[in-house]
């Protein structure tokens, strides 16, 4: 009896998640209009869009969801601690780079691991991933090959392929998030309800790596596409949001604070990552918890601060947690501000199905068949989407 009467006072204490998987109880919603300022002004060309409705767009998801993001800093230094040359049997070049950031006297490494195509004749295309998950799946010596990075299919491609580890800008704990940059060159941001957690972090690393990029001739900078699965997924939207030099962004399963809709309440919601995962967005964010109508944002306007950008979504059929109509969903309502650049998404009406992707000049989608992770099917699209711009 002592230990039922236990486990219903610690039952009582701990949040419980129900979560929705019927589209018959998604809830009545109305997304937040992406054209129309705050003021109820209507935006109606691109130029009002970039002057007007993005800056405020942008300053909303800061201050509401994923925190500012600091673009100060003292120095930047870049370091080649490791060039191999020749490598996969002499068709690709590895370069292991060290970035180190100062400000203030403290400094942070961000270690990037790049295979360039050995016998390219100009710089190329890169595409560089927000590793999240281990970093063997990187493995620069290739001695462990992994479908979520898979590199050799990238150089045979004509691509090079570039990774860093969220770790080195903020590990993936609630209790210990704060080690690296925000404790090291940006500790004011930890006193902020709008301030940058450890997605903001990762996010403002990327554009770390986009600044090595813009110094390497093997790479061409304006066409560097960042690359993000599930919570990296979230990340290299607001990476793209932020820095206007990505050319193109991926997600992949991103889900909910991702390229998912908040308000259709389907799979992940907010109530959910704010306590599992309460060091990944600002403090604001968790007034939200259980109040997504109550956003100013929603997903597509994400989407639409990388217009006029392309932008690849994908979900996998058993993965419903990342809500794939709501994924979607999402980019459908996004259109409206690339239509302001004269840019059709090539979207149809209605989701595509299980591995059909639509791969248009601007966004594409897919949901593949399978489980919640990143495969050469995801990547071969990714690299045919490439390919359209």
């Amino acid at each position: 009896m002592k230990r039922i009467t236990l486990f219903l006072i610690l039952l009582a204490g701990c949040p419980v998640f129900s979560q929705n998987y019927d589209e018959a109880k998604v809830p009545h919603y109305t997304l937040p209009d992406v054209l129309k300022t705050t003021s109820g002004k209507t935006i109606r060309n691109e130029e009002k869009w970039e002057k007007l409705r993005r800056p405020e767009v942008l300053k909303l998801f800061e201050d509401h969801i994923y925190g500012q993001m600091p673009t100060d800093y003292d120095s930047i230094r870049y370091a080649l601690t490791e060039d191999d040359g020749a490598e996969m049997a002499g068709k690709a070049v590895l370069k292991q780079v060290g970035i180190t950031v100062f400000r203030k006297g403290n400094s942070v490494q961000i270690n990037v691991v790049l295979f360039t195509p050995a016998q390219a004749k100009k710089p190329v295309p890169v595409f560089l991933l927000i590793n999240n998950r281990g970093k063997e799946n990187t493995d620069p010596t290739r001695a462990k090959k992994s479908e979520f990075w898979p590199a050799e299919m990238l150089i045979d491609s004509g691509f090079a392929i570039a990774a860093f580890h969220v770790s080195d800008l903020a590990p993936d704990n609630k209790d210990t998030y704060m080690t690296g940059v925000l404790q090291k060159l940006y500790p004011e941001q930890l006193k902020m309800d709008n301030g940058m957690k450890a997605i903001g972090a990762w996010a403002w690393g990327a554009s770390r790596v986009m600044d090595y990029f813009e110094t390497d001739r093997d790479i061409d900078a304006k066409k560097v596409i960042v690359v993000g699965h599930s919570r990296g997924g979230k990340t290299s939207l607001w990476a793209a949001a932020q820095d206007q030099r990505f050319a193109a962004c991926v997600t992949n399963c991103s889900g909910n604070t991702g390229a998912a809709l908040a308000r259709r309440q389907f799979g992940e919601r907010i109530s959910r990552i704010n306590t599992t995962f309460p060091h990944w967005f600002s403090n604001n964010y968790k007034k939200y918890n259980d109040k997504e109508n109550a956003l100013p944002v929603d997903q597509h306007m994400l989407i639409a601060l990388i217009a006029p950008r392309p932008v690849y979504a994908t979900n996998a059929s058993k993965d419903l947690w990342a809500d794939p109509k709501g994924t979607f969903l999402a980019l459908k309502a996004a259109e409206p501000v690339y239509a302001l650049y004269k840019i059709q998404s090539g979207l149809p009406k209605d989701p595509p199905g299980i591995n059909k992707p639509v791969i248009g000049s601007h966004f594409g989608y897919h949901n593949r068949e399978g489980e919640h992770d990143m495969t050469v099917y995801d990547w071969g699209n990714f690299i045919r989407f490439a390919r359209k711009f």
